[in-house]
């Protein structure tokens, strides 16, 4: 039997790459987005299209309920829609940050929720959340998009206990600097946030390292596979870091204290 596969934030990047790569792959594949126009192309790759915004209730609801109703089950829910808002943390109105924890973290776990009865009643399924490097460790200007990716990783762990009884696998995916919108969305929000204030020195070199790391950025085909090996493992890992630099950076924030760890970063923005 074909598994059946939910995959949000699927008309760009680490989303599009893993949809196609896993409907190579055998599995039955519903890509989910805002913008149902920019995954036109993913129909030729026998990839079944939903209009969702993990922000509305609504769309969430009809697309769980589409997918349950044509297949019968879900087995696999891929949480991969989210976004970085990046400024410092006195410059971002309370209002942007609320929308990023709407996006990154409680639409996440809204979908988690709509899905979990069919997953019970098999006795079977794995959640599988993108999370990032950016869930271990911190930088400035990035305060809010780490907090969602911290957050991410609580729920994650805490979720994975839960429902072990169950039989239903949590993974969690930690990309490192992958080549995407995200970085340049990134940077520019942080100009536009932080570009002109009393942070603005540190900004600048901020987002000069940001292209740095974009230009030698793993593909975003690098993660699609990490994803696909996640979703066809029996037993999968509970963690995978990938792509980017992602377990070398790991590594040193798991030996160095947090001020030398403070200090590699900030030497890292010259």
């Amino acid at each position: 039997m074909k598994k059946v596969v939910l995959i949000t934030g699927a008309s760009s990047g680490i989303g599009l790459e893993t949809a196609k790569l896993l409907a190579q792959n055998g599995f039955i594949v519903y890509g989910a987005a805002r913008r149902l126009d920019k995954m036109q192309d993913l129909k030729a790759e026998g990839i079944r299209l939903l209009a969702m915004d993990v922000t509305d209730e609504t769309s969430m609801v009809k697309g769980v309920q589409e997918i349950l109703q044509a297949e019968k089950r879900i087995d696999i829910l891929i949480n991969n829609a989210g976004y970085g808002s990046y400024g410092a943390l006195e410059d971002v109105p309370i209002s942007e940050a609320k929308y990023q924890f709407e996006v990154n973290i409680f639409g996440l776990a809204r979908l988690i929720q709509l899905v979990l009865p069919a997953m019970r009643v098999q006795h079977s399924g794995k959640i599988i959340n993108i999370s990032s490097i950016g869930g271990s460790i911190g930088e400035p200007h990035g305060a809010w998009y780490h907090a969602t990716k911290f957050a991410v990783e609580g729920l994650s762990d805490s979720l994975r206990m839960e429902l072990k009884q169950f039989g239903i696998d949590v993974v969690i995916i930690k990309p490192g600097a992958i080549y995407t919108e995200w970085n340049s969305i990134a940077r520019e929000n942080l100009l536009k946030v932080s570009g002109d204030t009393v942070y603005k020195t540190l900004a600048a070199k901020h987002v000069k390292m940001l292209a740095n790391a974009d230009k030698n950025g793993s593909l975003p085909i690098v993660v699609a596979k990490t994803i696909v090996r996640a979703a066809k493992a029996q037993r999968p890992k509970t963690r995978y870091a990938t792509g980017g630099g992602a377990k070398l950076i790991l590594f040193l924030r798991s030996i160095l204290s947090d001020r030398m760890f403070d200090r590699l970063m900030l030497g890292m923005m010259r």
